[in-house]
């Protein structure tokens, strides 16, 4: 009889643990939903919010004024014409005062994948801090390495490498 009523006790247990996890789940998912719909007030969802400029960035040549930052085998350090092409990065900057940029580090394909993380990190701190120096307030950049992973050219050539070693620069918009 004591047997029977633990295990019409487990079983009780386990039945409401079942209806609870259902429970949250579903009110889980109409959270979601509600959030990516717009969730607080005001708010609009990202489906909503149409993007300005090209989601390659400067890379891809068509955003007037931003200009793709070049950097030496091996290096981060920025030469006298990366530190040209920053202030004109700059300037585009203070034209758009209420943008927010991106910028990413790369690396060509030489390396380990953890060489060219930190490698592509420390290209995008040292335009960003130049940035800064000039008068962009931190808050309105954001960095990110992508080491060897978005390769503009796939070939072996010296050139092709030159390309891969650079930081773009992605408007994120206000």
């Amino acid at each position: 009889m004591v047997k029977t009523i633990r295990q019409l006790s487990l079983i009780f247990v386990a039945v409401a643990f079942v209806f609870s996890m259902d429970a949250c789940r579903s009110k889980k998912t109409a959270e979601d939903n509600a959030a990516g719909a717009g969730g607080e007030a005001g708010a609009p969802s990202l489906e909503s919010t149409p993007m300005n400029f090209d989601a390659a960035g400067s890379d891809s040549g068509k955003i007037e004024g931003l200009q793709t930052i070049q950097f030496e085998y091996d290096k981060s350090a920025l030469t006298s014409e990366a530190k040209s092409k920053i202030q004109s990065n700059v300037q585009w900057m203070k034209d758009h005062a209420g943008s927010k940029i991106q910028i990413e580090g790369h690396c060509d394909a030489r390396g380990s994948i953890e060489y060219n993380l930190s490698l592509g990190e420390r290209r995008a701190k040292a335009v960003k801090s130049y940035m800064t120096s000039l008068g962009i307030p931190s808050s309105r950049l954001s960095i990110i390495s992508y080491g060897k992973e978005k390769p503009l050219s796939s070939g072996d050539s010296e050139a092709d490498y030159a390309r891969n070693r650079r930081a773009n620069f992605l408007p994120l918009g206000n």
